[in-house]
């Protein structure tokens, strides 16, 4: 799954917003044991535990987008559209904390 997200933020505001969130869900999913590693200042590899399965994906911001990539296993493609519309959803609200100077 390939999706990329207009952010509509300069890019170093775009990487700040991805870190914070990034940190904010290995939290929060603690119990999915979410990973992530930043390779460079706009990649970030990214691995969680769901379902007995382990989903691996990437992390891009680019200077319009933040996109996302993530290997979802045949069986799970059924869910593919609610979870893009989950992730989406967490993205703007992100992006809108942002825009309103709450990322603290």
């Amino acid at each position: 799954m390939k999706r990329a997200f207009p952010h509509g933020l300069t890019h170093e505001l775009a990487r700040e917003v991805t870190r914070k969130a990034l940190d904010s869900y290995r939290q929060r999913f603690s119990d999915f044991k979410p990973e992530g590693e930043w390779t460079s200042a706009d990649h970030a590899t990214v691995k969680f535990h769901a379902a007995g399965t382990t989903y691996n994906g990437a992390v891009n911001v680019h200077k319009e987008t933040i996109d996302l990539e993530l290997d979802v296993p045949f069986f799970m493609r059924p869910f593919e559209k609610k979870a893009i519309d989950v992730i989406e959803a967490e993205i703007n609200q992100w992006i809108a904390k942002a825009k309103r100077g709450e990322l603290g």
